[in-house]
């Protein structure tokens, strides 16, 4: 697809994987226009996933987790507007508004913010309290992690469980306190994530659940978190890892819709023409789940890959009067943690039924979820030749009885 008359400038905000992908595709796509990428951040397109795992581990140092080499993204001729945020949009003028109070004009423009780390309440501003969302963030944290030191993770999501993991690897003591009755009930459901959490019972990580944090007690530095119920868990360090809120604060004050995202229709477009979004901070209907929800907003490497590279071809292709296209995919995740590698396809709802197919949950498994006796998703523990395959089931509307009988045949 050839650059074409009228598309001069897109500007894409967030220098995430969704917005390298973007950068990627304009120019493999023939646009030869100025592309001008705003991130807040200081470093640019990086993985996010090693930060909790082989980063934080001490196994990679901060040029390991470059997505691209230093050539590779010379070449893509980018105007790079590095710490500084997008504070404003005004779809009528096409004009963003900068944090250094500087203006941004675009003929078409991709949002890839990701997300904010969501905080506690009066969280404190102390010694040894830490989130994880930037490379900068993993560099603090990793310093602290000694062998010895006493780590309280807050919040046993994936990011509470793999920090949790190398720390413990690392040689600390490792306590994680969940306020829901297991960890991962959101994404896995009860019963798969209690199985998920005994891998790290069996590595030494004391998990507690249906904890409530008070408060994160300490002066200077921290000394530990105080429960409901007024127990004091000591700390030396404090990972607060209770989630991600799509970075759609700047975007309050503009016509778009906002809910848990920024609301996209099926081939991400944001209900403006030439404004799209992708990865992290985009809600869309993905047309292979509609009966499970009517949309969906997904925090994975996977999906930003993916959107970034849909949201700048259709741009481009319905600049050039062409059909855009849907984007319609099987969500896709993978968390390691000690020697297991926890790999979902798929979504899942609390009320969707679950059978193990292979394994045992005290050590290696392979569980499935049907909704509406439908298959919708496919979790594995350390068990990766049969969850990859399921995508093509996922893909096909495969009653449950249909997938148990290919997990069966599978396993003959």
């Amino acid at each position: 697809m050839a650059h074409t008359v009228g598309m001069n400038h897109v500007a894409i905000v967030g220098a995430s994987l969704a917005g390298l992908r973007a950068s990627e595709t304009l120019r493999a796509e023939g646009f030869n226009g100025d592309i001008t990428v705003i991130t807040a951040e200081e470093q640019t397109f990086y993985d996010r996933p090693p930060l909790s795992k082989k980063l934080l581990a001490g196994e990679w140092e901060p040029d390991r987790v470059a997505s691209r080499k230093a050539d590779n993204i010379d070449a893509l001729q980018l105007t790079m507007r590095t710490g500084v945020a997008a504070t404003g949009l005004d779809t009528v003028s096409r004009t963003l508004q900068l944090s250094d109070a500087t203006t941004v004009s675009f003929d078409g423009l991709i949002i890839a913010t990701g997300g904010v780390v969501r905080t506690l309440p009066n969280q404190p501003n102390m010694k040894g309290v830490h989130t994880l969302r930037t490379l900068s963030d993993a560099m603090a944290l990793r310093e602290q992690l000694v062998p010895g030191a006493r780590l309280v993770v807050i919040g046993a999501g994936f990011i509470g469980l793999e920090v949790a993991a190398t720390a413990r690897t690392r040689g600390a003591d490792v306590t994680v306190l969940e306020g829901l009755a297991s960890p991962l009930v959101r994404a896995l459901g009860a019963q798969m994530g209690a199985a998920v959490a005994s891998v790290h019972e069996r590595n030494g990580v004391i998990v507690r659940c249906g904890v409530q944090v008070q408060r994160i007690v300490g002066d200077i530095s921290v000394t530990g978190v105080e429960l409901g119920d007024g127990e004091i868990v000591a700390a030396d360090v404090v990972l607060v890892g209770i989630g991600v809120a799509p970075a759609t604060q700047w975007l309050e004050s503009s016509s778009l819709v906002l809910r848990d995202g920024v609301v996209c229709d099926d081939t991400l477009n944001v209900g403006v023409p030439a404004i799209y979004a992708a990865g992290d901070v985009a809600r869309w209907p993905n047309a292979l789940f509609a009966d499970v929800e009517p949309d969906m907003r997904v925090e994975h490497w996977t999906n930003a890959a993916e959107q970034g590279a849909v949201a700048a071809k259709n741009l481009l292709m319905v600049h050039a009067g062409e059909q855009p296209t849907p984007y319609a995919a099987v969500p896709f995740f993978w968390s390691d943690q000690f020697d297991s590698r926890v790999a979902f396809l798929g979504r899942a709802r609390a009320d969707s039924v679950v059978d193990v197919v292979a394994g045992d949950l005290d050590s290696r498994f392979c569980a499935i979820y049907s909704t509406n006796d439908r298959l919708t998703a496919v979790l594995g523990v350390s068990m990766p030749k049969l969850v990859m395959p399921a995508r093509v089931l996922l893909q096909q509307s495969t009653s449950r009885a249909e997938a148990l009988a290919h997990f069966r045949a599978a396993l003959a």
